[in-house]
């Protein structure tokens, strides 16, 4: 049965939305995601030692269960009462980190279906997702994949109709965002608007790629330090110049991307934006 290997995708929040802070310190989100191609690979073996070990190209990753990978798959025991065994997991990284793009979550989620293969549970999709609320808030999420409007603290799912295929490009400017800080931040933050999620799924519902694109939002830009703000503008402006149909950060950035139904237009942006930030990517939606 092993080794086995799965493909752990990246996702975009098409629109963000913080709707307050919860009793339990955790903020109420309503956001619409969308998985694209870009993607990790995660490689589990039989392990030679005698728990859960990852090892990655990025040797500044964590290897013990700090790493998401290894969290999912000690949590799938845990769970579901399976003996435990030792495993080896590699992950070959290519989602940017710390860039608002679930990498991290992706591969979570992405051992807890492998999981469910290599031991023969039979579990459901949405049962993964309630073990990988366990692991991280977006980690239902990039079970389940696709299209979807995620809600309480990213657990909550709804699928949705698909978003149109198009094509996206994304950037990661050269910083990074904590997450706890911004979540932090965005309470004493006036927002500037919020983004209109009910027109996206309307939208969504007419396959109107479009309509999508221009309602594409993200309240936590408004919380970036100055100097982050400019470089996701630099970014924004970019995209837009040459065709994106929107463009907004992801998540809590620093990623930021553009939608285009164009191949040529995004190719374009594509080259502009290498030359700036190295870690920049042509993709399209699943």
């Amino acid at each position: 049965m092993l080794p086995v290997e799965v493909k752990a995708y990246a996702k975009l929040n098409l629109t963000l939305d913080v709707l307050g802070r919860r009793e339990d310190g955790y903020h109420d989100l309503r956001m619409v995601m969308q998985s694209v191609q870009l993607c990790d690979t995660v490689t589990i073996e039989e392990g030679a030692g005698s728990t859960v070990r990852v090892k990655s190209n990025l040797g500044f990753l964590p290897g013990d269960e700090r790493n998401l990978a290894a969290a999912a798959a000690l949590t799938f025991f845990r769970q579901t009462g399976v003996e435990p065994r030792p495993l080896d997991i590699t992950l070959k990284k290519v989602i940017p980190v710390c860039a608002g793009l679930g990498g991290g979550s992706s591969d979570a989620a992405a051992v807890l279906r492998a999981m469910n293969e290599i031991c023969g549970t039979g579990l459901s999709l949405m049962q993964l997702a309630q073990i990988g609320q366990k692991v991280g808030s977006d980690v239902p999420y990039c079970v389940l994949g696709n299209t979807a409007l995620a809600e309480g603290k990213g657990e909550v799912l709804t699928p949705l109709p698909a978003l149109p295929r198009c094509w996206a490009v994304l950037c990661k400017p050269d910083f990074s965002v904590s997450t706890p800080a911004l979540f932090g931040q965005i309470d004493s933050v006036r927002l500037r608007c919020r983004p209109d999620t009910d027109g996206v799924l309307k939208a969504l519902e007419a396959g109107d790629l479009p309509g999508v694109a221009r309602r594409l939002y993200n309240v936590f830009e408004d919380a970036l330090p100055e100097r982050c703000a400019a470089k996701v503008d630099q970014v924004k402006h970019i995209l837009i110049d040459q065709g994106a149909l929107g463009a907004v950060m992801s998540g809590t950035g620093s990623a930021v991307y553009g939608l285009f139904d164009r191949e040529e237009e995004a190719k374009a942006a594509y080259e502009e934006l290498i030359d700036l930030y190295p870690e920049t990517f042509l993709t399209q939606t699943v």
